[in-house]
């Protein structure tokens, strides 16, 4: 199920009018469920903090980083929709208390006493499989397991999980690219050494064609405080001009990128992403294959394999416009 392919309320929720109302306000902020899934995306790579650590898969950090997630999650959700906080609860929604709970494991929601008869907010992604989840229940005590942990928190019964009103369920998380690759190729992107920034994050574009990389991505990449500098036009050994002669361009999130990746048929990068591509010049024997007017010549994506030349130099962000 992807984020354009959502469920509706679920079976009884009208029997709840707060329940329905949180609901009808939570999709009527994201109603393609992009914002919060930019907000987990973003939250698990400040966890790994990649710029500093290097680190981009979960299993690494410590056991006091996994338990602050859900802290982190609350907050960056609440920074990111504006709710209020909450009276008994973390937030207050149209006037309702709504507790958050996350979890990295599905189903492992740890409710507090304290919740029984509110609503919460159950949030599940899993960097592994890229996906999340999150949807409303209001927490009833025959609904839970019994709580074994030192501050008696419980769960929600496996049996019972299908009250869950789901806001999107197993939607797609954006992807950690760098947590997905081959080994090989991981090893061959991240290359030792504290001044090998603007190296790796050129390796990275090289070897990653035709998928969004988000800025978590290539700040794990360059270990850097101007990671997005390593990226733009200017000293010929940045990621953009450096690829050039190798038939290689880098999409950013410009409106006039979006509209190059639409053309040339590939994944469009959203705010905050890059897609890079070995393009070739437009001829017949190309046939019906989608093509880009880029620098006043048609260009298309270079199948593996094929000759290239030296890539067109993209057009110019829009005045305004602030991508990358």
């Amino acid at each position: 199920m992807t984020l354009f392919d959502l469920p509706g309320p679920a079976q009884g929720v009208c029997d709840d009018p707060e329940l329905m109302l949180v609901h009808q306000h939570l999709m009527t902020l994201d109603p393609d469920g992009s914002r919060f899934s930019r907000v987990l995306r973003d939250t698990i790579d400040q966890l790994l903090n990649g710029e500093a650590t290097g680190r981009y898969d979960w299993k690494t950090l410590f056991k006091t980083e996994k338990t602050h997630a859900g802290t982190l999650v609350e907050i960056n959700l609440q920074r990111e929709f504006e709710f209020d906080d909450g009276i008994d609860m973390d937030y207050r929604i149209e006037g309702i208390d709504v507790d958050c709970k996350y979890s990295q494991k599905f189903g492992a929601w740890m409710i507090p006493p304290e919740a029984e008869g509110h609503l919460c907010l159950l949030v599940w992604a899993d960097d592994y499989v890229s996906r999340w989840s999150a949807g409303l229940l209001r927490i009833e005590r025959e609904w839970l397991n019994v709580g074994t942990n030192r501050d008696m928190k419980f769960t929600v019964k496996a049996e019972h999980r299908s009250r869950i009103t789901w806001l999107w369920k197993d939607a797609t998380l954006p992807e950690n690219v760098l947590l997905h690759l081959d080994d090989a190729t991981r090893t061959r992107i991240l290359i030792p050494g504290k001044q090998k920034g603007q190296a790796r994050v050129r390796e990275l574009f090289r070897s990653v064609l035709g998928k969004r990389i988000g800025r978590g991505v290539v700040r794990t990449a360059a270990q850097q405080l101007d990671y997005m500098a390593r990226v733009r036009e200017g000293d010929k050994g940045r990621a953009r001009p450096a690829l050039r002669p190798e038939g290689i361009i880098i999409l950013g999130d410009y409106h006039s990128h979006q509209a190059v990746a639409r053309a040339l048929g590939g994944p469009v990068p959203g705010e905050g992403e890059f897609v890079a591509h070995r393009v070739t010049r437009a001829l017949p024997e190309h046939g019906d294959r989608p093509r880009a007017e880029i620098d006043g010549d048609l260009w298309v994506v270079a199948e593996p394999g094929e000759a290239v030349g030296t890539a067109p130099r993209l057009p110019e962000a829009q005045v305004g416009r602030g991508g990358y």
